[in-house]
Order: C-alpha cells, then structure tokens, then sequence
C-alpha cells in the first residue's frame, strides 16, 4: 500500500532538503525550506533562499536553473528513492517579511528592524541592533537595552513599520 499522499509530501520534503541544500550552498545562498504540496496531477514545489544582503532576481534565476538540474537528475537515478513521482511545478523565492526568525542567521539579517519575540514567558519588542555568538542586542522602548541569549529567545516577527520617523529618512537621503 502507498503512503498517504501527506505522508509522502513529508517524505519529498525530507528527501529535497538533503539534495538541494548542498546545492544552494554552493551558489553561495542558504535554503531556508522545501515545501512540496499536490496541484491536480502535479506536485508544486516551493524552495525558499535567503542570503546576507538578500536575494535579487538573478539570484532566484540561478538558484531556479540549479535546482530544475538537480530535481531532473535525481527523477532519472533510480538508485535512490525519487523525490517526486510526477511532473511538478517549481517555484524559487526569498522569505517574506512574516518568515519567523528562528535561525541566528534570520535575527542578524534583521539588524535594525523592530521584531516582537517572547522572552521567559512574556513579550518584548525591541529594534535588534545586533548579534554575536551569545544572543540578540535589542533597543527597548525609551532607549533601554537587552541582551537575550538564544535559549531564552523565542521566535521572533519582524514589525513592519509605515513610518520610522527622522532616521528612516536620514538613512534613505530623505527630508
């Protein structure tokens, strides 16, 4: 009997993060995940890549290519279990805004940015104006600072924010 078809999707996913990680790697970004979802006969695979700086579009051009080459390789080697059993759709993008910084490699891209997380139980919002090895340097409101090490660190959700106020504007050459 084959596996449910959630069941199977899981085992993909699995499966296409082991082959593509080295993969994205080597071009120089970081595969942050692999989602694999049925769409009538095929199967619609999303990557999701992030680099220090972000990506651009040739960046997702590449990273497209590369991935197409490996996933169409890896149909035609029977020795190893086949990742997808049907044609797919494949889609190659950078996180959104509402990724979860979970990583240390997602809090440190977020430098400057206002985040909410939880700390010990509670929330706390702050402007992360930096990391190291140990943990999260945040600006609280009224000018405070917190250092919080990654094992008390919860999730964090970047705060979009409309206006900064004066250093948005410097920053960006404004008024």
């Amino acid at each position: 009997m084959p596996p449910a078809p959630a069941a199977a999707h899981a085992q993909a996913r699995e499966h296409l993060l082991q082959l593509l990680e080295p993969i994205v790697a080597g071009a120089g970004y970081d595969l942050e995940d692999v989602t694999v979802t049925a769409a009538g006969r095929r199967s619609l695979v999303r990557v999701t890549v992030d680099a220090d700086g972000g990506i651009d579009l040739d960046a997702v051009a590449t990273v497209s290519r590369l991935v197409s080459d490996a996933l169409d390789a890896d149909a035609e080697d029977h020795s190893s279990p086949r990742a997808l059993a049907n044609a797919y759709v494949l889609e190659v993008s950078s996180p959104g805004v509402d990724r979860p910084l979970t990583e240390p490699r997602h809090w440190r891209r977020a430098t400057g940015r206002l985040v909410q997380t939880e700390v010990g139980g509670r929330p706390l919002v702050g402007r992360i104006m930096g990391t190291d090895d140990a943990g999260v340097s945040l600006e609280l409101d009224g000018g405070a600072s917190r250092t919080v090490a990654w094992g008390e660190l919860g999730r964090g959700k970047v705060q979009v924010e409309f206006n900064r106020g004066d250093d948005a504007a410097d920053e960006d050459g404004g008024d």
